[in-house]
């Protein structure tokens, strides 16, 4: 039987030795570039994971305050939430920013993947 054996560690030769193929691989022009987008993307990336941590507790405080409401007996009050009787319509308005709902009813304008005349 064979004994299992621990990983060396990377020691400043290995990691010189690595940091030479990765320019050697990607180039002086490049590394710049890649390492902006690098940059860019873990700040979208944290941004996103800090949304998500804030609708977390929202959610949260939401589920607080209802369960408060349901304990006392009463409605909570400050409520969040609303309930629409009809569905949300996308116009011009809220078009122009990005973030409208789509009204399923109207036939969509925007596919491009039709022929082109």
């Amino acid at each position: 039987m064979r004994k299992a054996t621990a990983m060396p560690s990377l020691g400043p030769m290995e990691i010189i030795l690595i940091l030479v193929v990765i320019l050697l691989l990607f180039g002086f022009k490049k590394l710049p570039d890649a390492a902006r987008s690098l940059g860019k993307s873990a700040r979208v990336f944290k941004s996103e994971v800090n949304e998500m941590k804030e609708e977390d507790r929202q959610r949260e405080e939401a589920r607080r305050t209802r369960e408060q409401g349901t304990l006392s007996g009463s409605a909570p009050t400050g409520s969040t939430s609303t309930t629409r009787s009809e569905p949300v319509r996308d116009t011009e308005q809220h078009a122009a920013d990005g973030n409208a709902m789509i009204d399923e009813s109207r036939p969509r304008t925007d596919n491009q993947s039709g022929p082109v005349s």
